[in-house]
């Protein structure tokens, strides 16, 4: 019986990689062994950065949210535990969007911490 080397269902396969390394750079969306490899590469970056965008965003909403209260007077770390205090429940990323997008609410909700701080 003789050996099958390209069949359909290899063919299939490799056309598959081919396409995911579709607009990579050179032998990469060329050749069928680096295009596994860059396609096995980008997946895991992927993967992993699906978790580290979770982590940026989170880190620029505490950035957002820090620079507006700083403008008020206030810290960071006072800024949540009043928060936590006056019974707010925001969460840090509709905070920064207030501080971003309507300074005057969110000058509002500073206020309220800074009184709930100094009592």
């Amino acid at each position: 019986m003789p050996r099958a080397k390209g069949g359909f269902k290899t063919r299939r396969r490799r056309k598959g990689i081919l396409k995911q390394a579709k607009g990579y750079y050179g032998a990469r969306s060329r050749l069928y062994k680096t295009a596994t490899e860059a396609v096995d590469k980008a997946l895991l970056y992927a993967y992993r950065d699906r978790k580290v965008k979770k982590r940026e965003f989170r880190a620029l909403w505490i950035i957002r949210i820090s620079a507006a209260v700083r403008a008020m007077g206030l810290n960071y770390s006072q800024f949540i535990s009043g928060l936590k205090k006056s019974n707010i429940l925001l969460n840090r990323k509709a905070l920064a969007d207030l501080a971003y997008s309507d300074p005057r609410a969110f000058s509002f909700i500073a206020e309220t911490v800074k009184k709930q701080l100094a009592s």
